[in-house]
């Protein structure tokens, strides 16, 4: 098989258990985002743009809509009779079966995946993370460096700092230090989950760290570690594009308003670094003669006959005359009906919202520090009149 100079493995196996509700029954890379994406959209597109057509994609938790959605990878040009993208779930071995244990171990447990291509050099991305990356680039960097393992980094407000990893480094950006979420940093270079290895490297410390009874096979708490104590070459490669980790509600929430704010860096339009997607194609959206849109993303199947502001619409979404929605994300196939409100929230694929029923509140009204992004799950009904409060997630209620 003709050899692949760079070969990405995407993991996308994580629960995602923060988002709740939103992550019940199917995996976080697949949960939908701006409009007519998943979050994975962003890393796959990445790897096309980046002329990176060989991608392994590696799931575990609740992994059939992901699967689903992926298909043959046609979406984003990845259907290839050499390379294209693969579904790399755990499976049974000669020596039984194991669910992936962590990061390293699940690159680990496709090392005959990533052999068969033979690569130079290998990109390990993560699937949840909203955000467009030239890895090209980033990969000619490493090069240019002679290094082992390459780092994406962004800086972090100071505050913020010992939330991340944060990768220590020279004036030159060889990193001689990583710290794990500290709580004094010594820098705010954050690692973004975004790494490039030299594979015959990489391939030996998996080994050996599988071999170890005390690692927790993590790139960044063991193999970077170690990598560092054996005096490798890393390099940090420096970031300043938008970049969001949608790993919680008010993150997911801020990511899909971040798209109609003027003052952010992410542009979805823009053809020259397309995102592109899977979803399905639906006629224009329909904008009755009542209805009122602004500063909103409205996509195509959705119908509006009450009121949206500064809110992102999905496919199939109705919000019937006289229902409001503010500041709010609408995903597929949710209804709000007459007289509703739906405000500073997230109303999940196909729910509810009868009439007259509120969901959220305006923070301006409440008390600072007791608000918060209110959840409705998917297929839940909220019934006639009822008020979901600030903050709350309300899921489906039994025999619903």
């Amino acid at each position: 098989m003709k050899r692949t100079e760079c070969l990405a493995m995407l993991l996308a196996g994580g629960q995602g258990s923060r988002l709740g509700l939103l992550t019940k029954n199917v995996a976080k890379p697949a949960v939908p985002y701006g409009g007519k994406y998943r979050i994975i959209d962003f890393p796959l597109s990445n790897c096309v743009n980046s002329g990176i057509y060989t991608v392994g994609v590696l799931t575990q938790y609740q992994p059939l809509e992901l699967n689903e959605y992926i298909g043959n990878g046609n979406a984003w040009d990845l259907d290839r009779a050499n390379g294209g993208v693969h579904i790399l779930s755990p499976y049974q071995q000669i020596e039984g079966t194991e669910w992936y244990k962590n990061t390293a171990n699940a690159i680990y447990q496709n090392i005959n995946f990533i052999d068969r291509y033979n690569p130079e050099y290998v990109a390990v991305l993560s699937g949840d993370h909203i955000y467009k990356m030239d890895y090209d680039k980033m990969l000619q960097y490493h090069k240019d460096n002679d290094a082992v393992c390459t780092i994406a980094v962004m800086k972090v407000p100071w505050e913020e700092a010992p939330r991340f990893g944060i990768l220590n480094t020279k004036d030159d950006n060889e990193i001689y230090e990583f710290q794990e979420k500290p709580a004094e940093p010594k820098s705010n270079n954050a690692s973004m989950g975004v790494y490039i290895f030299s594979w015959e490297e990489l391939r030996k410390y998996l080994i050996d760290d599988e071999a170890d009874p005390n690692s927790k096979h993590d790139f960044g708490g063991d193999i970077i570690p170690k990598m560092l104590g054996d005096g490798k070459k890393l390099m940090a490669y420096d970031f300043d594009g938008y970049w969001k980790d949608v790993g919680t509600i008010d993150s997911l929430w801020e990511a899909n308003l971040d798209l109609i704010n003027p003052n952010v860096d992410l542009d979805l339009s823009d053809t020259s670094w397309k995102i592109y997607s899977n979803s399905p194609i639906a006629p224009p959206h329909f904008m009755d003669k009542n209805a009122e849109v602004q500063n909103s993303i409205v996509t195509e199947g959705a119908y509006i006959g009450g009121e949206v502001e500064s809110s992102v619409i999905f496919s199939n979404v109705e919000i019937e005359d006289g229902a409001l929605v503010v500041d709010s994300v609408i995903m597929p196939g949710a209804k709000i009906k007459k007289g509703a409100k739906v405000l500073y929230s997230i109303v999940a694929q196909d729910a509810v919202i009868e009439e007259d029923a509120q969901i959220g509140e305006c923070p301006e009204n409440l008390e600072p520090g007791t608000w918060g992004v209110s959840v409705v799950g998917p297929k839940t009904v909220i019934e006639k009149g009822q008020k979901v409060p600030a903050g709350e997630t309300i899921g489906i209620k039994e025999g619903k």
